[in-house]
């Protein structure tokens, strides 16, 4: 598995990579993944832990912890995203799914006002609103766009509410 590390307000030492590298390597065997994404920031004297690996033709597993011991941290880490890699792929297995998928591309652009400071560009592919509420809550994201494969295919906004249940956005043209 080929981890990128990326620190804030810290240095990575060896052994704390060493370390990472060993607990998120059997994630490879599990989902068969080229590439994940180890984000380490300090602030103050508590440290936060980021972990992405993108999965299966556009679906992201990520997990993240933050704490006063970095070791403590991707133990955790580790334990949410098998929890979550189990969770999926049990629920893939109940049903059968396609493999489709659609590149959505951006540039990064800065605005000025009330603009957007960021763009970020994604690939998201057809699934229906549950596959999607699944998505959203591996995400950990309080909002998901996908293409809604129940509804020809059309951009939909998963979200949130403030009650705890969600909410969808569906366009009209």
């Amino acid at each position: 598995m080929n981890i990128t590390f990326k620190a804030r307000n810290m240095e990575i030492s060896n052994a704390l990579k060493e370390y990472a590298e060993k607990r998120f390597s059997k994630f490879d065997k599990l989902i068969k993944t080229e590439d994940a994404v180890v984000s380490m920031t300090a602030v103050k004297d508590r440290y936060r832990l980021e972990v992405t690996i993108p999965y299966n033709a556009g679906i992201i597993i990520r997990g993240e912890e933050e704490g006063y011991d970095m070791y403590a941290n991707i133990d955790n880490v580790a334990a949410k995203l098998e929890s979550q890699i189990h969770k999926y792929r049990s629920r893939l297995s109940k049903k059968g799914r396609g493999e489709k998928q659609q590149t959505l591309e951006a540039s990064p652009a800065y605005f000025e006002d009330d603009q957007p400071v960021k763009v970020k560009h994604f690939i998201t592919k057809p699934m229906p609103v549950d596959e999607a509420i699944m998505q959203m809550n591996l995400l950990g994201h309080s909002f998901f766009v996908f293409i809604n494969s129940e509804d020809g295919n059309t951009v939909n906004v998963l979200y949130r509410r403030n009650d705890g249940d969600y909410g969808l956005l569906v366009p009209e043209v």
